[in-house]
């Protein structure tokens, strides 16, 4: 019997959790808790009834359901099979116009017939004068001439008769305004970010000039600009005495690649920068030619007072002076005229080897300078390949820019060095045959002195 209450009531719990959110409704609102077998079965009795009710209501409501989701169906066949029906007739009308457009194509040319050659022409001078007009300086004063030219160039229709007035004129005008020297204001975009507005003089298509400086087109930008780095002085000076000029003729540099030399121009190292170029070897050669120059000039400047002063000595031989090399030798000559003439002799060599090293002194230091000043200037050569060489080894021969500085360094001190050699070795020159006739003035005199107390005697 307890076997059969078990199972019973296993059955129910099964019911009931098999059971919708209905029959639980239904079985909240209506069941209570059983006391008895009996009560159980008309529970579990009443469950399944709701259970029924519930499967035949869904199972109704999916027939329904069917029947609109076939409907539903059999449209979207209906318009698949619309569409496809619709995309095989443009398929054919696309056909069909491909072709008609072909041979509209076809009439078009025979139509054209030479007009077309003529378009072909057309856009081909149109592209080349593009190219001349956009790099020319002439459209620093006409701006904006290639707009209407590079829609003739691109165009794919014949031109219109707008238009290849556009070109003729273009054209004309290029011609015109090469052989002519105008004046015109414009801005003048300045190095520094600027904008600042001149009186520019444009000569034909070689030269933009204002304020006695170059200056030049850029195409890209269309702007006219300053130059880097201006020529020397002497062009620049012609520059302006042409563009103050109003009458007659008057001369000045062009340049005849139409700014490109100008441009190279910039890139072009000044002598102070060449200068710098030689580094420290550079300045040191530079310090020797200033103080070897330094120690000439105070040298010839003495020995020329020197001079001067035994030539008035010369003139007043018997009354000698302290203040110059002859004065002194010949006060030796009278404080010695009682001895025999050779030790007069010994005492005024002697006398004259007093005076040569005040003569000759700092004229050797001036030719060790001439001699030091190409040996700094092999250093400098031998360092600056040193770094040629560290450069090629790290970075390699792909770049000739990284061995520039090295080598310029070499090629720099080398011409340093003899630029100071040159100068030194012709003062020391001019300086030593300075000394030379002092003291062979005083061996002169000292010779003629003996000579003459020999004879006395």
């Amino acid at each position: 019997m307890k076997n059969l209450v078990k199972s019973l009531m296993i059955a129910a719990a099964v019911s009931l959790s098999a059971g919708t959110t209905l029959a639980a409704n239904a079985q909240s609102a209506n069941d209570t808790e059983a006391k008895s077998l009996e009560e159980l079965l008309q529970l579990v009795e009443r469950n399944r009834i709701s259970s029924r009710q519930l499967s035949a209501e869904r199972e109704r409501e999916f027939t329904e359901a069917r029947a609109d989701k076939q409907a539903l169906l059999n449209q979207a066949k209906q318009q698949l099979s619309d569409e496809k029906a619709r995309g095989k007739r443009l398929q054919n009308q696309f056909s069909e116009n491909e072709i008609t457009l072909a041979n509209k194509e076809q009439e078009l040319e025979n139509a054209k017939g030479t007009l077309g050659e003529m378009f072909g022409v057309v856009r081909g001078a149109a592209s080349e004068t593009i190219g001349r007009i956009g790099t020319s300086i002439i459209s620093s004063q006409y701006p904006g001439r290639e707009d209407v030219l590079e829609s003739l160039a691109e165009a794919k229709e014949l031109p219109t008769l707008a238009e290849l007035e556009e070109l003729w004129m273009a054209l004309l005008t290029e011609m015109v305004q090469q052989g002519k020297v105008v004046q015109f204001d414009a801005d003048v975009y300045q190095l520094d970010g600027g904008v600042e507005n001149k009186q520019v003089t444009r000569v034909g298509v070689f030269n933009l000039m204002s304020g006695g400086n170059y200056l030049i087109y850029n195409d890209s930008s269309e702007q006219i600009q300053p130059l880097g780095r201006q020529p020397e002085g002497f062009i620049t000076s012609q520059t302006e005495t042409f563009t103050e000029t109003e009458s007659g003729y008057e001369g000045v540099y062009l340049d005849p690649s139409r700014g490109q030399i100008l441009g190279l121009l910039t890139q072009k190292a000044t002598l102070e920068e060449r200068y710098h170029q030689g580094g420290t070897v550079g300045y040191v050669i530079t310090v020797v030619l200033i103080i070897g120059l330094i120690i000439a000039v105070y040298k010839l400047v003495t020995l020329t007072a020197v001079g001067g002063k035994m030539r008035s000595q010369l003139k007043n031989i018997d009354n000698p002076s302290d203040k110059n090399p002859l004065g002194r030798v010949l006060k030796v000559y009278q404080e010695n005229k009682n001895s025999d003439a050779e030790n007069l002799e010994l005492k005024l060599d002697e006398a004259i080897l007093k005076e040569t090293p005040k003569i000759e002194s700092g004229i050797n230091v001036v030719k060790i300078f001439a001699a030091i000043a190409p040996l700094l200037g092999l250093l400098g050569t031998v360092v600056g390949m040193i770094g040629t060489f560290q450069s090629i080894t790290l970075f390699g021969t792909g770049d000739p820019k990284i061995m520039a500085g090295d080598i310029s360094m070499a090629l720099v001190t080398t011409a340093m060095g003899l630029i100071a050699a040159i100068p030194l070795i012709l003062a020391h020159s001019i300086v030593a045959g300075r000394s030379k006739s002092i003291v062979h003035l005083l061996d002169e005199q000292a010779a003629g002195i003996v000579a003459a107390h020999s004879e006395k005697e």
